[in-house]
């Protein structure tokens, strides 16, 4: 069962939200996302892709908030995904961890997402567009970042989302990627030679 090994504040909160069995694509992807390799998985709509991006998040930071820098990024197609995905994190962080999830709102000045950044957060979903205009003014600390992953990966097919992507995986170090998509395009292939090397696939 892929639920499990993964931490007892992960498996109360699946409880209280009455999710017993792992769907296949979690069954395959939650243990090979565990042991640390750079990962594409692919799996059909509904097929439990976000779910297991956010398990795997709150396992990678053992469910407990840490110094002031994020340690795991998540970037999605536009404002709306960011916020969808944030009140989702909310269902398993508000009420069981101290893990500090920011919502990078594209709405908001930058400035005031640099203060509020700066004050300390664990988790930080937004887009490739404003992380990476947040790295340039120097508004986020990527050095501690531990996984970065990405939720319905099929928008890096537009070329300015994939230019803010590689310009923001420059800028961090000894850090797991996980890519999630519902096919495996030529474009997110092309990571591998950026920041996807001796990658791993998942596909249902």
């Amino acid at each position: 069962m892929a639920f499990k090994k993964l931490h007892v504040v992960i498996k109360e909160a699946l409880e209280f939200q009455e999710i017993t069995t792992p769907t296949p694509f979690q069954k395959a992807s939650i243990p090979v996302i565990k042991s640390g390799a750079n990962i594409f998985c692919t799996g059909p709509k509904n097929s439990g892709k976000t779910t297991t991006l956010i398990l795997t998040t709150l396992h990678k930071l053992k469910c407990e908030a840490a110094g002031s820098a994020p340690r795991a990024i998540v970037l999605v197609k536009d404002n709306e995904s960011a916020l969808e995905l944030y009140k989702s994190f909310l269902k398993y962080t508000k009420h069981t961890t101290s893990l500090r999830v920011y919502l990078g709102d594209e709405k908001l000045h930058v400035d005031l997402l640099k203060s509020e950044i700066f004050e300390g957060i664990d988790i930080l979903i937004s887009t490739p567009k404003m992380v990476n205009k947040l790295l340039l003014l120097e508004g986020v600390n990527t050095t501690q970042v531990k996984i970065l992953s990405i939720d319905d990966a099929d928008f890096l097919v537009q070329k300015s989302s994939s230019t803010d992507l590689i310009s923001i995986t420059q800028s961090i170090h000894k850090c797991q990627f996980v890519i999630y998509s519902e096919k495996m395009h030529p474009t997110l292939k092309r990571f591998e030679s950026y920041f996807m090397p001796h990658y791993k696939t998942v596909a249902i």
